[in-house]
């Protein structure tokens, strides 16, 4: 999309949210003195009780000084940026904190939604946190968020199944090797493929665990380097085209996420799944599966190259347009404190983006040890989505030309990277 058509869309945007926004602007400013209240917009928890995750953190987190509230945000991150991002186009001051994907981090730091982080709290911010998850929270040399939990996904499988197939899983295994074993032996692998950001992540790995970026050099905005016409991306597109003509595709491929996989997984059929470190928790009453539950590194795109495990989470914004940007700041170190990410933790299934907070007795008596060094380990060798202002027009370009599975080849690498140009450059519209 051209400069124009850019500012164009951000001038109809903000007409359109004015309204819209006139009671939320209201009730921020309305009653006039008395301890300020900080909104803060948060992505739904993995949670059945109504006061815990970012709620209880929320409550917790309030002081004589301040309280804090949430807003709930959809349940999509693309919706949630959308949401987010036409408040902020429309300057809303109701907006003190949010809970933002990484991959939007950077693209709202560029458009200047986000408030600056002083260098005194940005020492505190970043102090003892994880390698994979501070990326996504630095655009431009700068901090630009707080990272609350770290996200990462391994390749989780069942014992018997892969026992049955002769797989070692104490050694690294490819995707060819696992979509074979299952395909053998009557299994299934579960993915992310529908049309929507998962699948980017999928993608995004695939290419990354071949040697590959996407996009390099994004400071350079439209005209940063695309890498997907690559041999790495053609490497990718061959695990999702081996994939999708197998017995191996679960039938819901098209339209899969991180959801519909886990019951699939459950069942006799049930054989591998790449997911987010909440599968674990998620099957915590299914004694059977739990028993049987198996967890090791995301697969290799090639046997010689080391996997790069999709990297997520939720980053802490302050809005740049809050009336109370100093108390926001205050609140978003007691939401994001180590004592507050293990909390988080073990009531979410989401792991802590401190480094520290995996050495933790009340975390190791949830989760297995073995199960969080991996988690570790793999938030360390993590892949994080292009950190580009740009992301989300090439994300969906990505989903336009790689989507549904089975129509992809090799050759999808290439008319995806000419494709995407085309959006950057307002040759060709999503």
């Amino acid at each position: 999309m051209t400069r124009a058509l850019r500012s164009g869309r951000r001038r109809a945007i903000a007409l359109a949210a004015t309204s819209a926004l006139a009671a939320s602007v209201l009730a921020a400013c309305g009653g006039g003195g008395g301890k300020p209240t900080l909104t803060w917009y948060i992505n739904p928890d993995p949670t059945s009780t109504t006061l815990a995750g970012q709620a209880l953190l929320a409550k917790q987190c309030s002081t004589d000084q301040y309280t804090v509230k949430t807003q709930l945000l959809p349940t999509d991150a693309t919706s949630q940026r959308t949401q987010l991002a036409y408040r902020l186009a429309a300057k809303d001051p109701s907006i003190d904190l949010m809970s933002l994907d990484p991959a939007f981090t950077g693209e709202f730091a560029a458009a200047g939604f986000l408030a600056d982080i002083p260098p005194s709290y940005a020492s505190i911010y970043s102090k003892g946190k994880l390698a994979g998850i501070l990326t996504t929270a630095t655009y431009g040399g700068k901090l630009i968020a707080d990272p609350l939990w770290a996200n990462t996904q391994v390749l989780w499988y069942r014992k018997s199944f892969a026992q049955k197939a002769g797989l070692d899983m104490s050694q690294p295994v490819t995707w060819n090797q696992i979509i074979d074993a299952a395909s053998k032996n009557g299994g299934t692998v579960g993915v992310q493929a529908n049309k929507y950001e998962g699948y980017s992540v999928w993608i995004n790995a695939l290419v990354m665990g071949a040697g590959g970026q996407i996009v390099s050099d994004t400071a350079a905005g439209v005209n940063a380097k695309l890498g997907i016409d690559s041999a790495a991306g053609r490497a990718a597109a061959s695990v999702i085209q081996k994939l999708a003509h197998s017995s191996a595709a679960e039938p819901d491929l098209s339209v899969s996420n991180e959801g519909t996989v886990l019951t699939p997984f459950a069942t006799p059929q049930g054989a591998f799944q790449v997911n987010w470190t909440f599968v674990y928790p998620n099957y915590q009453t299914d004694k059977p599966t739990l028993k049987d539950l198996g967890w090791a590194m995301y697969p290799r795109t090639l046997a010689d190259k080391p996997s790069r495990p999709p990297v997520g989470g939720i980053n802490i914004g302050i809005g740049a347009y809050s009336s109370h940007v100093d108390l926001a700041l205050k609140a978003a170190q007691c939401i994001t404190s180590e004592k507050s990410q293990i909390q988080y933790a073990i009531q979410t299934g989401n792991m802590p983006s401190s480094s520290a907070a995996y050495g933790s007795a009340a975390l190791a008596k949830a989760y297995p040890p073995s199960l969080l060094n991996l988690f570790k380990a793999s938030l360390k060798a993590g892949g994080p989505r292009p950190n580009s202002a740009y992301w989300s027009d090439i994300s969906s370009a990505i989903q336009n030309t790689w989507h549904p599975p089975n129509s992809v080849s090799p050759s999808t690498a290439g008319d995806s990277s000419s494709f995407i140009d085309n959006v950057l450059h307002g040759k060709a519209l999503l």
